[in-house]
């Protein structure tokens, strides 16, 4: 028995989802969400689960970041994104961020279980249009000079703790009430820290973080 959990904030989409897979009897959805947080707070009761199809755009906690703390967490769990987006930015951060294949939600029920078994098997799966820009945006990865963060023993004290629960996925709702700050201040720390360590995005921060020794 496969067992899935599904991550999608899109009530409709959810249920299309589950319809198409409701044909084959080995698969058992075993979790149902509607953002990042909620997914994580059902693996801490059973993390049990086999895959992950996982949505990016979600509100509180998106896809992306979602996957980056999944894996960090379970790494045996397998995570194929299941979305309409098919921007290059999109399809190299949540490579970046652990995603093991990555298709679009227009993709048939056959398509679809193929891709389960097949990233269960150790495969990377990624539709054909996703497969071109993957490779579009590692080229300009590759061809791109990276600049060395000399910044990085710069941070206050105040951005330290921000990047800390940064890696831990909170919202900036949640830093803000956690440390007892105004959003519009945990929003300013955010942008300084992105500057000093000369990153873009969330994914980019945590996996620099880490590798600096920053958290």
């Amino acid at each position: 028995m496969i067992k899935l959990a599904l991550v999608e904030d899109n009530v409709a989409a959810l249920r299309a989802l589950k319809d198409k897979l409701s044909d084959y009897p080995d698969v058992c959805i075993l979790h149902e969400a509607y953002n990042g947080e909620e997914i994580l707070s059902q693996l801490v009761e059973d993390a049990s689960i086999d895959l992950i199809l996982m949505d990016i755009e979600m509100p509180d906690m998106d896809g992306i970041v979602a996957t980056y703390q999944i894996k960090r967490k379970y790494p045996k769990i397998k995570i194929v994104m299941v979305t309409i987006q098919d921007h290059d930015e999109s399809i190299f951060n949540a490579i970046r961020a652990g995603a093991d294949s990555y298709i679009l939600k227009e993709t048939k029920a056959e398509k679809i279980y193929e891709t389960i078994n097949e990233t269960l098997n150790g495969g990377a799966v990624m539709s054909p249009s996703i497969a071109v820009k993957a490779l579009q945006a590692l080229k300009r990865s590759n061809l791109s000079i990276p600049v060395k963060a000399n910044n990085s023993s710069e941070l206050t004290d105040r951005e330290i703790e921000v990047l800390e629960y940064l890696s831990e996925g909170y919202t900036n709702k949640r830093i803000a009430e956690t440390l007892f700050i105004s959003s519009f201040t945990v929003k300013r720390h955010i942008e300084n820290i992105y500057r000093k360590l000369q990153v873009q995005n969330r994914v980019e921060l945590a996996d620099k973080a880490k590798r600096e020794g920053l958290i």
